[in-house]
């Protein structure tokens, strides 16, 4: 018996002392933090190293990245936090639910959340985030482990792996023994597309409300399990900047609490001790502002956190590079800053914890009790049941309640025409209701026109959910609730007709486009109707499709079968005709009833393309089109065999001047050129190409030039357009337009804009008072007054599409997926 007592007390202590050798990052990675960039891997096993060795810390694993990489989240308090976990997140929980559940704020310690290297080269973050762990883990000083009492701290040590590799993989190939910091050295100068963005080349910073790529919706699945009452994103800038930390710049969203904005000072003026200690430059209240939606910092805020950035001069510096001043920037001093900045915001929310949650309650009682704003419901109407669900699944991937249908009669304000009237709710109409506790995002993502303190913004303007999906839509100013928490299904009787002629589909949404890919993989033929008719008393519009049986019957072995399973497969009905012959309009032998042709595309891809506008292309066809697509360099599309690609796409960018020429046969052989906004540009003034700059009013000679030196820093309001939505009217008859009714809603980020066609259809143009919302100067007005913003252009055999803005911004524009959708495989 006594040896077997000191058996376990022997085993014991072996695991306590296993558990408290808890490794450096210099002693797990075998070099001095700073001295290198480390593999993502790397980073990942050292936290799964720290977690292993003390039962302080939790490592959850969030997901992976569309690369396969890891993505994990640490957690880690003292040890009386981490025994009730649960209990303390659930609590948390109750909180932002607005939960009359009795939680002890006195007891709640708050929720610190760390978020490091959202851009891929800005990479001094997640080596940081390594010495931070290894700091909470250890806590070795008195101050630490009195702050992690008070306060649960989550640290994401990478939320960009995939664009943090492409920039570490480079820089580590190209760099030598020693760092060499002449900032015109090539290891300072990164090869496009760069390690800013994901996998698809987007910017995971401006995805925080949309969630369109896979980092982003793991991400914010467990963000929002946690609800942090303070997340800091960490960035860094040029290297010539120095730090930057809240509090934020003008513009600041009006539904931001003054309780959040004197938080920012409180956060701000703590940093600024340290640094000041120290002698390191910084600055506040300048650049970054407080507006767009979607950003590390904006989100958070919209959510009852204190949402912070902080900026570390450092992009592209590598190792060690030589700023204007003539100083030698580290990323040793890189990672001190930011290391500085993360234990003084710990301290500061340890100090106030009580005072955060109590706050955080608050935010959330007063959000469910007197929502912010004029408005106090949204409705959007069901004219388009695709659109709408997906603005469904966004909602509920933001946790705003809503409901369907009410059978009352209200007045609001209409988003089409900006007018207060009277309509009928209907039985499918989403119903918005901002009595609950995520009122603020809910309002901030609805809000018709979004009220700006100061134009010298950081990102757009707009961003009104109805205009981006293109739904009709009322605000309204008393509360109203929904009767149903589902969509009803309408099906339709479709009538059984033993040897259809033909079978008509609808063409409305992306989800329509899946089905015609689905029936042309099967080599079914199928037709457009360019024009409207009517048979058995049903209209069809323009853009309806058509599957004539006889002509696929003859070429395809079980076609009936083919095509009835392809319906089962996308739940949909093939409604049968009869006859050929209709009652209005044109009988189906007519030509208006054109046979489309499956694309085989080809998109353009390196330097003089834009990596953003690419990957948003790109990112459509393989993640919502499930499409193939080529990516091909702009070189080798001068070589371009119809027969093997039919449908070219150039995506925003700065094209030479010798491939216009180069297209121009396989254009008139019959292949489909699409050029999104400035491939345009490129094409000014070039044959076959019909498209001109429309020529702006000239200047006034009563305007004056005058501007302050003091005012040097500040955007020119009157030219300025940082994103301001306008309305599109269309030439419903083409193509072009197939689904998207009178108007479109588009994002203009420029004043770009083109003559009317004179040989080609001008199927989207500005007319008067097209403006809608957002920051536009006064001159970009008068110059976006009238023009031509989308057209076609026969040239040979084949088209030209002209997209004059971006019909796919940030993939969350869902209207103008329908647009491109068309472009791709209508028009043609």
């Amino acid at each position: 018996m006594k040896n077997y007592l000191l058996c376990l007390l022997f085993l014991s202590f072996s695991a306590t002392a296993v558990l408290a050798q808890t490794p450096s990052p210099d002693e797990f990675l075998g070099y001095p933090l700073g001295s290198r960039f480390t593999p993502h891997q790397k980073v990942v096993d050292y936290f799964k190293k720290v977690a292993s060795t003390n039962k302080n810390i939790q490592l959850q694993t969030y997901g992976k990245t569309y690369e396969g990489r890891e993505l994990v989240l640490a957690v880690i308090s003292d040890k009386d936090n981490m025994d009730k976990l649960e209990q303390i997140r659930t609590a948390n929980l109750s909180l932002a639910n607005a939960d009359k559940s009795g939680v002890k704020i006195a007891k709640q310690p708050a929720i610190l959340w760390l978020s490091y290297n959202v851009h891929g080269n800005e990479a001094n973050s997640t080596e940081t985030a390594m010495k931070v762990l290894y700091t909470l883990a250890s806590a070795k000083d008195n101050n630490t482990a009195a702050w992690l009492k008070n306060t649960v701290v989550i640290i994401d040590p990478c939320l960009n792996p995939d664009g943090r590799e492409r920039y570490v993989s480079y820089f580590n190939m190209v760099s030598g023994v020693l760092p060499n910091p002449d900032p015109s050295a090539r290891e300072h100068s990164e090869p496009w597309p760069g390690g800013r963005v994901n996998h698809y080349y987007y910017d995971l910073n401006r995805d925080w409300a949309w969630q369109t790529q896979v980092e982003t919706q793991q991400r914010l699945i467990a963000y929002h399990k946690w609800m942090p009452q303070v997340h800091v994103d960490f960035h860094e800038q040029s290297y010539n900047e120095p730090y930057y930390f809240a509090p934020a710049a003008e513009p600041v969203h009006q539904d931001i609490t003054p309780w959040q904005r004197e938080f920012q000072i409180t956060v701000g003026k703590n940093n600024a001790k340290y640094f000041d200690e120290n002698g390191w430059q910084y600055f506040t209240k300048e650049r970054f502002d407080l507006l767009y939606p979607s950003y590390g910092d904006t989100y958070p805020l919209y959510n009852g956190a204190i949402g912070m950035t902080y900026e570390q001069g450092g992009i592209r510096a590598g190792l060690a590079v030589i700023t204007a001043d003539g100083d030698t920037l580290t990323l040793k001093d890189r990672i001190d800053h930011h290391f500085t900045t993360s234990m003084a915001t710990l301290e500061t929310v340890s100090t106030h914890a009580e005072k955060l949650i109590s706050e955080f309650k608050k935010y959330f009682e007063q959000s469910a009790i007197n929502p912010p704003g004029i408005y106090k419901t949204y409705i959007v109407k069901a004219q388009n049941i695709a659109r709408l669900r997906k603005m469904a699944e966004l909602l509920k991937r933001n946790h705003i309640a809503f409901a369907f249908g009410a059978d009352r009669t209200l007045n609001g304000y209409n988003y089409e025409n900006q007018k207060l009237e009277n309509f009928k709710v209907d039985r499918n109409d989403l119903i918005v209701n901002l009595q609950q506790p995520r009122s603020v995002l809910a309002n901030v993502l609805f809000e018709p026109q979004t009220m700006v303190t100061d134009s010298n913004t950081y990102d757009i303007t707009a961003w009104a959910l109805p205009y981006a999906y293109g739904l009709k839509a009322y605000a309204v100013k008393e509360p109203v609730s929904g009767s149903f928490t589902f969509i009803e299904e309408k099906k339709e009787n479709v009538p059984v007709i033993a040897k259809p002629y033909a079978w008509v589909m609808p063409w409305n949404a992306v989800a329509d486009a899946q089905i015609l890919i689905a029936l042309q993989k099967q080599k079914i033929k199928v037709r457009l109707a360019e024009e409207g008719f009517t048979i058995g008393g049903k209209v069809y519009p323009a853009g309806s499709l058509l599957i004539y049986r006889t002509e696929n019957e003859r070429n395809i072995k079980e076609f009936g079968t083919k095509l009835m399973q392809i319906a089962k497969d996308n739940n949909v009905a093939f409604y049968p005709i009869a006859s050929g012959y209709v009652e209005k309009g044109k009988d189906f032998g007519s030509s208006v009833y054109r046979l489309l042709t499956a694309p085989k595309i080809a998109v353009a891809t390196g330097q003089e393309v834009s990596s953003q506008s690419l990957g948003e292309v790109w990112h459509f066809f393989e993640q919502e089109l499930n499409y193939p697509v080529s990516l091909i360099s702009v070189q080798s599309a001068a070589y371009l065999d119809i027969n093997k690609i039919n449908v070219l796409i150039l995506p925003d960018g700065t094209y030479s001047e010798k491939l216009a020429d180069q297209l121009s046969g396989w254009i008139n052989a019959g292949g489909n050129l699409i050029l999104m906004e400035d491939a345009i540009t490129s094409m000014v003034g070039k044959k076959p190409f019909d498209i001109k700059k429309k020529e702006y009013p000239k200047k006034d000679e009563k305007e004056s030039n005058e501007r302050k030196y003091a005012e040097k820093d500040k955007d020119d309001l009157q030219n300025s357009i940082p994103g301001a939505i306008y309305k599109v009217s269309l030439d419903q008859s083409h193509p072009l337009a197939a689904g998207l009714g009178n108007y479109y809603y588009t994002l203009k980020t420029d004043e770009r804009i083109y003559e009317p066609l004179e040989n080609g259809w001008n199927v989207g143009t500005l007319k008067a008072n097209s403006y809608m919302a957002g920051i536009a100067g006064e001159k970009v007005k008068k110059k976006l007054a009238t023009g031509l913003l989308y057209g076609v252009q026969q040239a040979g055999r084949g088209t030209i599409v002209y997209l004059g803005t971006d019909v796919l911004f940030r993939s969350f524009w869902e209207n103008g997926k329908q647009l491109f959708t068309n472009a791709i495989f209508l028009v043609n």
